[in-house]
């Protein structure tokens, strides 16, 4: 990036009266004073509540009351996208994600069975779908929960891409979007870090899977039923644009040659069985229903039984009902509709709370979310808002939807990253309450393992929590979602590369290597973690205590300077991207629009020289103070 402070006119001339130090300093300083943490002033710029007059009053009243009810509306659409969303990203990718856990000699590997949890939850894009095949493979006896708990874990992983993705929305401006995309991946972070302690545990001790069964085989459960909360509001929507049956999917996993050929949107919503007596073939005396209701014909036996037919008796009523589409040309359809009103949904939500968090408003809120409990009970905090987390997760019963929907305001600085992660890490919990409320509702001999299941995306999350939470210095997924935050506000295309490596190229290169066998998985897997943690601890040792490596490892010098730098392939991007750009004829307007800027500002500079240099000791102090602003307005627009 161009550096705007090596312009010559900027420099303070050399005068008796000028301070020692430069323009620059003066600028770095303020710059370094500022903490891109801290959360932004929302400052009220309308007219004071005081200054106005009674219809002012009654008509500001009116217009905050519309703006809550639009802002509600605005949250009902997101909600009901976001559903909308995981059915298009099922009707694209289910039955593919149900093929790949037919393969048992795969999922008996713990990480290639991490991986595809991974992948069929980001292929369906709902945890409680891919939860779902899991526990219906286990309960038929397809897989053992010792198999299926790699893959619970992996789950976990894939349904945090939703809010990731939601932060990219936000890319328009740096400080937001700093903000914004690392309270959605400190969710990211903790996910990879407790299956990066939790699953060796697992694959070493069966520590997930020996504790809950002893639960299991220590309290007497009776069957319940998951209760419907959100649902209730959101279904209205969506059921109208489209509904799916959920048993295809679970079909297909567990081997069914016929659901393959099956849509899976559903056509017929009430069916009814009439059961009749009927003359049935069978293939010996010993089959018939009793000697009184059998006979022989020849050489065939045929015997009385009750036959149950199942009828159709009333459509669906969904937009697709009648469409004679296949599903991938549906769920297409749908996931572009989805990602527009998503998209949209959100921009307006952003906007719609920057209008209405202002002044004394935003003050209560950001103090009210943000605030500690006094000394000593400032501990407790962080608890009650894993609690918040996990109560308003039940309520919306989806972790995907309750973590994107703090995405945005924690990108425009009402909700801190600290207070985000507790929020994020209630949220886990929160939609595991859902599913073992779910696996309830199992007839009796499936409840035992449909319920261990769920247990075991319970106590993971709960092991997890404990690893990285109550001790201050272990909460080390804000901290990495910091650093990743400050990359991808300098380097927005870095956003992009991170979710396609860590969601889709990761996984699918490690399942590749499961595929070859243990052995070549060990053999690739094994120097490249090693290789990883080298320079994770020569990082360290580089910024903390250089003076213990040797010369030549103190710094990255010797490599060359795209593999230790992100500049250089910035400079690619922006090239590519200023090609593109260039036959848009909007994006050459705002290049000049941002040249001509400059170019005033470059000018006004000029003129504060020649003033200087006629009156050079009354206005040096003018001088520099209006240099610094020139200064910082050039590096802001820059920075756009």
């Amino acid at each position: 990036m161009t550096n705007w402070f090596s312009f010559g006119v900027l420099h303070v001339p050399d005068v008796k009266a000028s301070p020692a130090h430069s323009t620059l300093a003066l600028v770095e300083q303020n710059l370094e004073e500022t903490d891109p943490w801290d959360l932004p002033e929302l400052k009220d710029t309308g007219v004071p509540w005081s200054a106005l007059d009674t219809k002012g009053k009654v008509q500001r009243v009116v217009v905050s009351v519309l703006k809550f009810v639009i802002l509600l509306g605005l949250l009902y659409m997101f909600i009901c996208s976001l559903d909308i969303l995981s059915s298009a990203f099922q009707l694209v990718g289910g039955k593919p994600a149900g093929d790949i856990f037919q393969d048992n000699s795969v999922l008996s590997n713990p990480l290639a069975g991490l991986v595809i949890g991974v992948l069929v939850t980001l292929l369906v894009q709902s945890s409680s779908t891919s939860s779902s095949i899991v526990v219906s493979m286990v309960s038929s006896g397809i897989l053992t929960v010792q198999v299926a708990v790699p893959i619970i874990m992996g789950t976990n992983i894939g349904t945090s891409v939703t809010n990731t993705l939601v932060a990219m929305t936000q890319a328009g401006d740096r400080s937001t979007f700093r903000r914004a995309f690392a309270g959605a991946t400190v969710h990211d972070f903790f996910n990879w870090l407790s299956v990066l302690v939790l699953l060796p545990l697992e694959a070493a001790t069966g520590y997930l899977y020996v504790v809950t069964e002893l639960i299991i085989d220590s309290f007497q459960i009776q069957s319940g039923e998951a209760p419907d909360l959100l649902n209730v509001i959101t279904d209205v929507l969506t059921e109208a644009i489209i509904q799916l049956d959920d048993s295809v999917l679970g079909d297909i996993a567990s081997g069914g040659s016929e659901a393959r050929n099956k849509s899976m949107i559903k056509r017929w919503c009430q069916t009814q069985f009439n059961t009749t007596l009927q003359n049935v073939t069978v293939p010996g005396p010993e089959n018939c229903t009793s000697p009184a209701f059998c006979w022989v014909d020849g050489n065939i036996t045929v015997t009385l039984k009750n036959v149950s037919e199942e009828y159709n008796t009333q459509k669906c009523r969904h937009l697709f009902v009648d469409v004679n589409l296949p599903d991938l040309a549906v769920g297409l359809i749908l996931l572009a509709l989805s990602l527009l009103v998503l998209c949209s949904c959100l921009v307006c939500i952003v906007k719609l709370l920057n209008s209405m968090l202002k002044g004394q408003v935003a003050s209560v809120i950001k103090k009210i979310l943000n605030t500690d409990f006094p000394f000593p009970f400032g501990w407790v905090t962080g608890y009650i808002a894993i609690i918040v987390g996990a109560g308003m997760t039940f309520i919306v019963q989806s972790s995907s939807v309750f973590t994107s929907a703090i995405t945005p305001l924690v990108g425009i600085g009402v909700i801190s990253l600290e207070r985000a992660y507790p929020l994020s890490l209630g949220s886990n919990i929160g939609t595991t309450t859902t599913a073992i409320l779910a696996a309830m509702a199992s007839p009796g001999e499936r409840l035992a393992n449909a319920l261990q299941i769920a247990l075991v995306h319970f106590l993971f999350n709960i092991s997890g929590i404990i690893l990285w939470y109550p001790i201050p210095f272990t909460r080390l997924p804000i901290r990495l979602a910091k650093g990743l935050g400050n990359i991808t506000a300098n380097y927005r295309w870095f956003a992009a590369v991170y979710i396609i490596s860590c969601f889709l190229v990761l996984p699918l290169l490690v399942f590749s290597l499961s595929l070859a066998g243990w052995k070549v998985l060990v053999g690739v897997g094994v120097p490249v973690v090693v290789m990883l943690i080298a320079v994770a601890v020569i990082n360290v040792l580089q910024r903390r205590k250089p003076g213990c490596l040797p010369s030549g490892l103190q710094s990255w010098d010797f490599l060359p300077l795209w593999a230790h730098s992100l500049d250089p392939w910035d400079k690619l991007v922006g090239a590519f991207t200023a090609k593109c750009c260039c036959c848009c004829k909007c994006c050459q307007v705002s290049n000049d629009n941002q040249a001509h800027e400059v170019q005033e500002i470059v000018e006004q500079s000029t003129d504060i020289h020649k003033e200087v240099y006629d009156n050079p000791v009354m206005a040096v102090e003018k001088e520099v103070e209006n240099e610094i602003k020139i200064e910082l307005d050039i590096l802001k627009i820059t920075q756009l």
